[in-house]
Formats: C-alpha cells, structure tokens, sequence
C-alpha cells in the first residue's frame, strides 16, 4: 500500500533551469569534468537504490524496531544488508574531495541523495546522515594523523559517526554538559561521563563507531566556553574495544528503525579536535552540514507523503463532485481528487514540496559556491547566504514536513490512521525533526538574533535584492507579470519590517525572542514565493507541450492566490509580538 519513486524529473527541473547548475560546475574547477547527463545518471542510481533497496525495509523497520541486549543493538532486519549495498555503491563518498578517496561530485547532488534516504527510509538513513558532516569537521579541524587514521574509513562507509552532545541534564543548553576529558602523558586523552539521545550510537552496521565527543578538560571556563570537541573510537584497533559501551535505547514515537542510544564513557581514550576549550565552534561545521540535512528530512516526508496521497486519491472514489473536469464521463461516485476539498490539499502538497526542494538544493548548491566559486567575492557571497538560509530550511522544511504529512493522512480519511496504508508512519516518523539538530524554537533565534540583526541585516538585504532581481526578470514575461509584482511588493514589506524589528528589537530586548518564530515562518513563505516565481519564469524553456511547463504555472499560481496571503498573518503576528508575554502562574 505505500510507494515511493525518486522525483527525478523535478529533480533535474531544479538542477538545469532553476539553479542552471551545469553552468556553475562548467565554470569550477572542482567540477569541470560534470555534465547534467552524469548528474541525472547519479540521480536515477540513487533513485533505484532509494526505491528498490530502502523503501521496502520502511514499514517492516518500523513494525520491527531495534533490539538491545548485553550492550548490542540489532537493526531491523535488511538494514545491514542494505547497508552493504550502499557502501559497495560508493555513496559515503560522493561529495568527499577526490584526494582522499571521495568522488569529488558537488554537495547539492548530496542533497538529492539525502532527500531521496529520508523520504524512503528516515530511520535507515540516520546511521549514515551524519557522517559527510563528520567528514567536513575532521577535514577541517583534525590533526593530520587523524585525518590519514580515520578520514578514509568514513569515506568509504567502513565507520560510521555519531554527534555525542546531550547529557541528562544538558539538551539545548550544552553548556550544563559535565563529561570530563583528562589529559594522558602520550597526548590522548581520558573521557568519563554519560550520553544520550545518540542516534546510532551503537549498531551493527559496521565494525567501528567514531564517536564526536563534548566533553570538559580540567580547569575549563564555565559554560559553552569551557567545551572541547573529542574523537573517541568504539574499537582503537580492530578487536581492541575502548571504554565506551552502550547501556540502553529508546522506545520512541517514530524513526523506530533508528538506534537511539545511551553511552557511558568510562576512561575512554580519545582525541582532541580542533582547539580546546573551542568544541563548540569546531563541532558547528558538523552542525550546520545536518541541519541542512534534517530539512531534506522534512522535504523527503513531503515528497513521500504527496506521493501517496495523490495516488490513494486517484482511486478512491466517494460521492459526486461538485463539477468535473471536461471529457470524463459521470459516474455515481468519482475519483476523490476531484473534489474541491482534496484538490486544495493535494495542490498545496506539490506546491510547498516542490517549492521546498528548489530552495532546499539552492542552499546546497550555494555551499559548493562558498567553497569552489570562481573568486573570493562570489564565495563569501554564497557562503553568507547559505549561513541566512539553514536556520531556515531546517525549521520551516520540518514543520512543513510534518504539516504535510498529517494533511496528506486527511486524504486517506479513517484509512490513514491505521498502520496498513503507512501514511500514519509518515506522520510519525517526521516529528522528531522538529526537535532534533537544534529545536525549531532555537532555529527560529538563530535566524532573526544573530543572522538578521547580528550583521545588521546585510544577509537579509542580499536575499531581498536576489528576490527583486528575479521579480524583475519575471515582469517581462506574460505569464509571470501577476506573480512577479506580488513577489517584489512581499520584498517591500520585508524590507519594512526588518527595520521595524530592529528599531523594536532596541527598545524591548526580549522582543526578537518572542517575533522570531512568525519572523522564521514568513521567511519561508518569502523563500516559496521566490521559488515558484523562478520556477514559473524558467518552466517556459519548456516546449509547450512539456506537461511540466503547464505544472509549473499551474502550482505558481495556486502557491500565490492560496498560500502566500498566510505572509500578511505572519506579518501581523510579528507586530503583535510587542506586547509582552505573561508569565504562567
């Protein structure tokens, strides 16, 4: 009853006319030798591997769940094989720079990959989701006899990392972590404390486990200051075990198929990472490579969830609609996509997903541009952006996942609250991403606080000028003229507002906090907005025959006539903020 087949044509949509990629990969070194025909021949391998290898193990991962016992963890069944056939495929090295053993290939058809990992098998797909962060923090802040020690095992997939920050006590606030870190005579150094919520934190998937460790040395400041960022390995040669063991999983809402883990670290031996006392800044090139991927998870239970509800909705049939489409002929019940009520839905499903991937591939695409672009300029440019857009795309991507998902179940009505159609999984399955990597609430910070009025808002003032650039391209062309003034007047009000926030942000300092939610909220419908008015003007490089020329402007429209009034609400909500917040009793 569930399905699930790579987008791969609005997939190479985004990347040939959207982004115009191969353009930008002629003009890279790094990526000169790539062409669109290989970029979409990765795409469709990936895409099989996506559909034929993870899909299946989906529902039966969930019903099965892991299992622990005497300090190992069983995945469900086939997650190890599958495993297999992912390493032998060369994935963990697709975006790894060629000289240590990687492909080379661009970090934006990473996301593709990813995207199509989560929206198969989320839970499958968290053994391996951390690791090309894990890549770029070694890479960048490793000694270089770690690097030679241990970059190639994650490159090829024979290790798999782990991000170990929560304690009992320290969540969001990793400054309350207590794990100590003690240095030994030959430079090593000696951990002691406890992890949880350590997604693969033990598994079988692989022999060694590469844990990335917060932990304290003696003597360091208090709070996130005081925080040094460790590699501390499960095994420190093969068969030679380290003094980290696993003691217990949790019995979670979704992603069951996921290993979510407890780790007691016991005179461990680890290495530092990067500076000390500096962990925390060391482990963010981590941090922020997943946050870009836990947005594709909530783009990836969109696409999953739009797929099925489109699909159930073509065959099920229920009472009359209102009015049909000309040519089909009347019958006592019809197809339910022709009611009004789940044409809405199923409109809003494939406006918000394919809105979401263009934006969600540009921010990639403008992390191959940060660290490959033709000349400085054009990579701090690019690399400004991409820092603007991430707090973005994780937040706003997993609220819409979920919200996505839990409207495509309506489409399934009774049927989709039972676990026999999935969709239900769906559902579950995409709420962790709301928390996780950062809580939204947190994200939602990051974005006003430091990445608006932090720099002042230059950021913000170059995504607004890409914006009105594009609303101006847009204005030349019939089709998109209607469209195009309505993106560069949502451009005005921003503008307005960001001043607004600022000027308000220095009269009352809690204000931000209690704006930045809306603030986070509207910037993602100002993304869509852009996207769709793109996606409207360069669908018309498509023969008029091309469906997807249609499809285009069909979804541009519909996103702006139904969807982006919610803007002026988020707009109203932000000045709204102003008044000040009781306190609960």
């Amino acid at each position: 009853m569930w399905h699930y087949q790579a987008p791969l044509r609005d997939m190479q949509f985004v990347l040939e006319h959207w982004l115009q990629a191969p353009l930008a990969w002629h003009q890279s070194v790094a990526f000169a030798s790539l062409d669109l025909p290989l970029a979409v021949q990765v795409l469709e391998e990936a895409g099989r591997f996506s559909s034929a290898v993870l899909a299946p193990l989906n529902g039966s991962g969930d019903r099965q769940g892991c299992h622990f016992a005497e300090g190992r963890v069983r995945t469900p069944d086939g997650f190890a094989e599958a495993y297999r056939t992912f390493v032998e495929g060369g994935w963990p090295a697709l975006a790894c720079a060629e000289s240590l053993g990687g492909q080379g290939l661009p970090q934006l058809l990473d996301a593709a990959l990813q995207e199509m990992l989560y929206a198969s098998n989320h839970a499958w797909a968290m053994y391996s989701g951390i690791a090309h962060g894990a890549y770029l923090c070694l890479k960048s802040h490793a000694p270089q006899w770690i690097q030679a020690h241990y970059l190639p095992s994650i490159i090829s997939g024979e290790a798999l990392p782990t991000m170990c920050l929560t304690e009992p006590q320290a969540g969001s606030d990793v400054g309350l972590l207590r794990c100590r870190a003690e240095p030994q005579s030959d430079g090593s150094y000696r951990l002691n404390g406890n992890k949880l919520f350590i997604s693969g934190g033990e598994q079988d998937l692989t022999e060694n486990i590469l844990h990335l460790v917060l932990a304290r040395l003696p003597g360091a400041p208090p709070g996130s200051r005081g925080i040094s960022l460790f590699l501390v390995p499960k095994l420190l040669e093969p068969g030679q075990a380290n003094g980290v063991r696993c003691d217990g999983i949790e019995h979670k809402m979704g992603i069951k198929g996921s290993a979510t883990c407890s780790l007691v670290f016991e005179a461990a031996r680890g290495w530092l990472i990067g500076e000390a006392n500096r962990g925390l800044a060391t482990m963010f090139v981590m941090m922020n490579s997943a946050r870009l991927h836990v947005g594709l998870q909530g783009l990836g239970h969109a696409e999953a969830a739009w797929q099925n509800a489109f699909a159930y909705a073509r065959e099920r049939k229920q009472m009359r609609a209102p009015r049909r489409p000309a040519g089909v002929d009347a019958e006592a019940a019809d197809p339910i996509h022709f009611h009004p009520a789940m044409r809405r839905t199923l409109l809003e499903l494939r406006a918000c997903t394919e809105g979401m991937r263009a934006i969600g591939y540009w921010a990639a695409h403008l992390l191959d541009q940060a660290e490959h672009g033709p000349d400085p300029q054009s990579r701090q440019r690019a690399g400004q952006l991409s820092e603007l857009l991430t707090p973005v795309i994780k937040a706003y991507f997993t609220e819409q996942g979920f919200t996505l998902a839990s409207k495509a179940l309506q489409v399934f009505g009774g049927y989709g609250y039972v676990t026999e159609f999935a969709i239900e999984q769906t559902l579950r399955d995409s709420r962790i991403a709301m928390i996780y990597e950062g809580s939204n609430e947190i994200q939602a910070n990051d974005l006003l606080l430091r990445k608006v009025l932090g720099d002042q808002g230059r950021a913000f003032a170059e995504l607004l000028s890409i914006m009105r650039e594009e609303a101006e391209q847009a204005a030349t062309c019939a089709e998109c003229a209607g469209i195009a003034a309505e993106l560069q007047a949502l451009g005005d009000k921003l503008e307005r507002l960001q001043g607004q926030v600022a000027q308000q942000a220095i009269e009352d300092a809690q204000y931000p906090y209690r704006a930045a939610g809306d603030f986070l909220r509207l910037c993602g419908l100002a993304l869509l907005a852009f996207a769709w008015t793109r996606s409207a003007r360069v669908s018309r490089a498509l023969p008029e025959t091309d469906s997807q020329r249609a499809d285009k402007l069909q979804s541009a429209g519909f996103f702006f006539a139904y969807l982006l009034p919610e803007a002026d609400l988020r707009i109203a909500a932000i000045h709204a903020a102003r008044a000040p917040l009781p306190f609960l009793a």
